[in-house]
């Protein structure tokens, strides 16, 4: 139902109006009186009707007044003005202040309910522009939605429909696209770059098209946000140009994957899975499997992959020789598995050749495939035990040392001289806690120890590695269960 209030100096036009307009019948109801332009603005701020009748000159602030101040917090209000004055100037100034209708004194019933019916009919006109305003704007979306994802599958042959849906296309300077474990995504907000939300199945996807490219403050506001939320999201590399998005799709996708398998939540980058290795960016899905069961050490994924590799050779009907390539490539995509893990590795009889060739059969082949992956899974799970120890406990005396300042996967692997990946799966194992989340609570314990010591909060904030103080006080509500000013305050008699 609209809402509608009437103000006027006189007390008799009130009643009137009260009393003899069947407001219900027209699907309105008077919520308000008032008598002078002061308490009428104070009325319509607290109500918030639809229709404001008004009378010109009331005491305190007149009805043109208030209209052009109304007119500036709700642009949607519908007026009708009343006077006992048909001047000019009145007439002139109501029209360009939009009024639906101006009627002279004294008002009767007609008069109203001409009044009324008009309003009502704009108010309906109106909202069918609105609702065709919106309507329009949601195919817009539909439609860069829609490009969007094309330009996902099919790269720069979709560049240029995109391009002219999006617009501004000089203001693009590059594309990140992240990957979702859960479709209600609150991204936030980030004057550097659009988000573009786009499904495909069952994936969640969020592109990022950059106004700048994507500087270490936003790496760390995006690590910190993800340090507060339970959602699992992947990142694909950042590319300057838009025709590079499908690279940065298929990565945040294996970035995704990979978190999924760990049990992770948070940010999972694809140059934090991948790190050092020399892995070409585009694999088969068959090696992404190898890959990461290897790195998992997961024999029961190793099967499933080996499993699908297999109907996908049958389907495809390759002859022996490609075959044996295809089946090569896995082997030697696991060999640079374990050349993560000791570069200076030899494994002899691994990939002998000729027995491979000799082989008749897919079966046999399979079986050959099947006992190598074994091998090199058997040498990562005892060359795992033997360094997890060494490592870990060098990585903790490296976070102890800098935990004030960005640490990334990639720096701390590279300080024990390990893979990223490789070396989250030992620091996981060891700690129970990925390594941010041993960074998040040495961190914390660090500003526990300074607020206690008397150290100003912000100045706290900066020495714990959090250059948004706004960031550090979630972060340490979250963990101690209230602010750090309040912990310094609890604390400072002790």
């Amino acid at each position: 139902m609209l809402k509608a209030v009437v103000f006027d100096d006189e007390n008799i036009v009130l009643m009137g109006l009260r009393a003899v307009i069947d407001w219900g019948s027209y699907g309105i109801e008077l919520v308000g009186t008032a008598d002078n332009g002061i308490e009428a603005l104070q009325m319509f701020r607290d109500l918030r009707p639809d229709i404001v009748l008004t009378d010109i000159r009331m005491p305190g602030m007149d009805g043109l007044d208030l209209i052009e101040t109304i007119s500036m917090e709700a642009q949607d209000t519908m007026f009708v003005v009343f006077s006992g004055f048909n001047e000019f100037e009145y007439v002139r100034r109501a029209i360009g202040l939009g009024v639906v209708d101006y009627l002279e004194k004294p008002i009767t019933v007609d008069k109203i309910k001409n009044a009324i019916e008009k309003t009502i009919k704009r108010i309906v006109h109106q909202y069918e522009i609105s609702a065709m305003k919106t309507k329009l704007e949601k195919n817009q979306l539909d439609l860069l939605e829609k490009a969007t994802l094309e330009l996902l599958l099919t790269g720069e042959q979709a560049l240029d429909k995109w391009t002219r849906l999006y617009g501004e296309s000089d203001w693009i300077n590059g594309v990140t696209v992240l990957a979702f474990n859960e479709e209600k995504v609150e991204l936030p907000n980030n004057l550097m770059s659009d988000f573009i939300h786009v499904g495909n199945g069952p994936e969640r996807l969020a592109v990022m098209v950059h106004h700048e490219l994507p500087q270490e403050p936003l790496l760390e506001t995006s690590m910190e946000w993800s340090n507060e939320t339970a959602v699992l999201f992947g990142s694909g590399r950042t590319y300057s140009s838009m025709a590079d998005a499908p690279k940065s799709y298929r990565e945040a996708l294996r970035a995704l994957r990979y978190g999924r398998f760990m049990k992770e939540t948070g940010w999972i980058r694809i140059q934090d899975i991948e790190g050092s290795s020399d892995f070409p960016i585009d694999l088969s899905k068959h090696e992404e499997g190898v890959i990461l069961s290897l790195r998992t050490l997961d024999k029961e994924s190793l099967d499933k992959a080996l499993e699908s590799f297999q109907v996908w050779m049958e389907t495809q009907k390759l002859d022996p020789e490609k075959a044996e390539h295809e089946i090569l490539k896995l082997v030697y995509r696991g060999l640079e598995v374990v050349k993560d893990v000791d570069r200076d590795i030899q494994l002899p009889g691994i990939i002998p050749h000729q027995e491979l060739s000799s082989m008749q059969t897919r079966e046999e082949m399979m079986v050959w495939l099947n006992t190598r992956l074994v091998l090199l899974m058997d040498w990562l799970k005892a060359n795992r035990t033997s360094n997890k120890n060494i490592a870990v406990e060098k990585a903790l005396a490296y976070l102890e040392a800098n935990y004030g300042n960005d640490v990334y996967l990639q720096e701390l692997a590279e300080h024990v001289g390990l893979n990223p990946t490789y070396f989250s799966l030992l620091f996981r194992e060891q700690m129970g806690i990925t390594y941010i989340k041993y960074l998040t609570n040495l961190r914390i314990e660090h500003a526990k120890m300074m607020l206690k010591e008397g150290l100003r909060v912000n100045e706290v904030s900066g020495k714990v590695g959090y250059l948004n103080h706004r960031h550090f006080n979630e972060i340490f509500k979250k963990q101690v269960g209230m602010t750090p000013g309040q912990y310094k305050e609890n604390h400072s008699s002790r």
